[in-house]
């Protein structure tokens, strides 16, 4: 949710209709608290520490795995309860094979003042962690520590089954002993480190960029030499970034307040975005999880200390509105202060006539570098900096006056609650950054905001409304879905095409833009906002680009309106008859067959419910799938898929879609030659619309690479391997997991005997 929640969106609105004296009353009197709460609540932790039982008991240890994190998040710190929460995620962990990560939820449950009388099963189980760790020497002392705690407990009869469990593992470790694996080479394939000559101008970015700025384009990049597919532009870690809590859903039944499904709160570090295993709880609130004690520290010392207890407020008020904060935490008070004031002076002259006619390099330091380009230091870098950021454009002029408005009273109620929370201090950097401490509330606050609050409340209401442009980062993991929202200074600096010459990638919070297609020198960099032309109509795309106040004129965009040639998109997305499985066309709500022979016309909103109803069933089957229902899921897509056949055209991407899934279904099941049948198929439709070099062609034919390798389709697996390998290369470069998952499928089945191969 980047905007705030919609109740307080219909508040400001009907503010805003009413503009009245009692304005400031009615904004100090208006609830925000109630909506999501982030306190610790130890009923919710026991309710989350029994369901994760529950589904450890039936076997489901993934299931188990997120509601003992949930639990953990819940506990109060210090608790005893705690210390069980980690020591039952370890058991769980350890039925999912994460050894390492298990004893690292083990000694959690050690520091946490895990009961004693309990300790024989841990000690049991970290014992076999190491055993399979092929730690040896420390797997044997953990069982004689062990073994002496098991006979000083006078009650033998409650460790029999851990007797016997302990006798098997000394069993396998003398095994193990006896039989050492044979010294070979360990780790993954080596990686030679990618050539990169760093601009010395412009942090992060190539040598071979340069930084460039006119009227119409304002600042852009330009390649300075000819830059060939796959060659490395940019890399750069967010200035700041907030993870997107993901959608907020429905409680099932009513019967309790807790939810157990995952969003991406659950799911990735709120400092570093990685994805969690085993989250460590942040101690103050149920919201902040993180992947380490590193990590947890560190979002403490830079903001979290000040954010902690805001948790509500902050999801009520939306994504933008946390990374405005976060922003001016991390850029600190007397930078901010320094560049809201160089922005009132800039304001200033341009309503003085004399002060419009001197040059830019007259500006104060804050302003333009000797470069006369906003953003640069004054020695003509632009770097990834809290100034390069304060200088991206916020538009306040093409915004709507009901959109300032609401981001208005969102910031001075954030801002009006950092006073209340006695939090100002925190925000100005004048209080030390004690671990854990709880601010302490002030006993009476002024209705205005003091000097300083009201600077840094124009600093965040300028982000507020920077982050409506596409200088916000997009963060995104493999799947078309937004993970966080972040500062990219340097990467705001790419404009636009519909048809863009280079591809991004995100890894945690660090972003590295490649060249996708072969760029000349002088040529501009371009970069994708989202709306692309394989995937939208050119009227569409416009519309969609409004909302960052500018109109498209790329090569794609010009072609298709100046044109008027229907969009490839539209045919290719398009209805076909029932009878005769021609397109149907038409602009009006009634659709036609094309083919004159045939007289046929449907209504289109009958065919889109059609659509509607097809996506409804393909979900309902993969919700068989993910509950261990194969052979349903597979009866299901395939009704979907005869179904569909009927009146989407065969290149439709859902029909793509269908292959995939029953590819995937397929695969779960061992059956891998019609898993791969599938999803050949699946990459024809996905070649079409996308391209033979696109990234979603190399996602795709990643896929079948593992699929022929799982089925022992030797020569096909390498000639897969060698294609996928060459495509996702250029969009990820060479030292990617999934280029390293590639080359090591590669380097396995080289090593088969040859009489092997020749079969295959």
């Amino acid at each position: 949710m980047a905007l705030p929640v919609a109740e307080w969106q219909g508040r400001t609105a009907r503010l805003w209709a009413a503009l009245d004296p009692a304005l400031r009353e009615r904004l100090a009197a208006a609830s925000l608290h109630d909506a999501a709460p982030t306190d610790k609540k130890p009923e919710a932790a026991s309710w989350y520490r029994e369901q994760g039982n529950r589904e450890f008991k039936r076997g489901q240890y993934q299931a188990a795995l997120r509601l003992y994190s949930k639990a953990a998040s819940h506990e109060l710190p210090g608790s005893p309860e705690v210390s069980v929460c980690f020591a039952n995620r370890s058991a769980a962990l350890l039925h999912l094979g994460h050894f390492e990560v298990c004893l690292e939820d083990i000694a959690r449950a050690e520091s946490h003042g895990y009961p004693d009388r309990l300790l024989p099963k841990v000690l049991l189980r970290k014992a076999e962690c190491l055993l399979c760790l092929e730690r040896f020497q420390d797997a044997q002392d953990i069982l004689r520590v062990l073994e002496s705690k098991i006979t000083l407990d006078g009650v033998m009869t409650t460790h029999l089954t851990r007797l016997k469990k302990l006798s098997q593992l000394k069993v396998k470790l003398g095994e193990k002993e006896r039989c050492p694996e044979p010294a070979g080479e360990r780790g993954g394939i080596q990686r030679e480190p990618e050539i990169w000559e760093e601009n010395s101008s412009i942090s992060g970015a190539s040598s071979s960029l340069s930084l460039s700025f006119d009227a119409e384009r304002g600042r852009h990049l330009v390649a300075s030499q000819d830059i060939v597919p796959g060659q490395s532009l940019l890399k750069e870690e967010a200035f700041v970034s907030v993870l997107c809590p993901g959608e907020s859903l429905p409680v099932q039944d009513g019967d309790t307040a807790w939810d157990t499904r995952a969003t991406n709160a659950d799911l990735y570090c709120h400092h570093c975005l990685r994805q969690l295993l085993a989250s460590v709880p942040c101690q103050g609130c149920s919201y902040a999880k993180y992947c380490s004690q590193g990590c947890a520290e560190m979002a403490w010392q830079q903001y979290h200390r000040t954010e902690c207890s805001l948790g509500a407020l902050l999801l009520t008020l939306g994504v933008f509105c946390h990374v405005a904060l976060r922003t001016v935490l991390l850029a600190g008070f007397a930078e901010v202060s320094r560049l809201v004031a160089w922005s009132h002076h800039r304001d200033k002259n341009l309503q003085n006539p004399e002060a419009k006619c001197k040059p830019l390099s007259e500006a104060p330091a804050a302003g333009a570098g000797s470069r006369g380009i906003p953003g640069c230091g004054s020695n003509g870098w632009y770097q990834s900096s809290y100034q390069a950021l304060f200088h991206l454009l916020p538009h306040t002029e093409q915004h709507s006056p009901e959109h300032k408005f609401l981001c208005t009273l969102s910031v001075v109620a954030l801002c009006k609650q950092l006073q209340a929370a006695g939090l100002e201090a925190a925000v100005l950097n004048q209080e030390s950054s004690q671990q854990w401490s709880k601010p302490k509330a002030c006993e009476k606050t002024s209705d205005e905001l003091s000097p300083e609050l009201k600077t840094v409340a124009e600093a965040m209401l300028r982000h507020v409304l920077q982050l409506q442009w596409p200088g916000d980062g997009a963060v995104v993991d493999k799947k078309p879905v937004r993970l966080a929202t972040a500062f990219f200074p340097v990467l705001s600096l790419l404009n636009h095409s519909c048809c863009p010459n280079t591809s991004v990638s995100f890894s945690g919070t660090a972003a590295t833009v490649r060249a996708s297609q072969p760029i000349s020198s002088g040529q501009e960099v371009l970069h994708c906002y989202g709306p692309h032309w394989c995937r939208m109509r050119a009227a569409e795309r416009q519309q969609l680009l409004s909302q960052y106040f500018f109109e498209c004129h790329c090569q794609a965009c010009l072609e298709e309106l100046e044109s008027g040639v229907k969009s490839v998109v539209s045919i290719r997305n398009s209805f076909c008859c029932p009878k005769c499985q021609a397109q149907m066309k038409g602009e009006e709500d009634t659709l036609c067959c094309s083919n004159e022979a045939c007289a046929t016309s449907a209504s289109r909103d009958h065919l889109s419910g059609r659509l509607q109803d097809l996506q409804q069933q393909i979900k309902k089957a993969l919700d068989l799938l993910r509950v261990g229902k194969a052979d349903q899921a597979i009866k299901m897509l395939l009704k979907c898929q005869m179904d569909a056949g009927t009146f989407l055209s065969p290149e439709h991407l859902l029909m793509g879609e269908m292959e995939d899934h029953l590819a995937q279904v397929y695969a779960t099941l061992g059956k891998w030659q019609e898993a791969a049948r599938h999803l050949k198929k699946s990459i024809e439709i996905v070649e079409i619309h996308h391209g033979p070099s696109s990234v979603e062609t190399g996602h795709e034919l990643f896929k079948l690479a593992q699929i022929l390798f799982n089925g022992f389709a030797v020569s096909e697996a390498l000639s897969t391997i060698q294609r996928a390998e060459g495509i996702l290369s250029v969009h990820f470069g060479p030292q990617s997991a999934q280029i390293q998952e590639l080359q090591e499928m590669k380097a396995c089945l080289s090593q088969l005997p040859r009489n092997i191969l020749q079969r295959t």
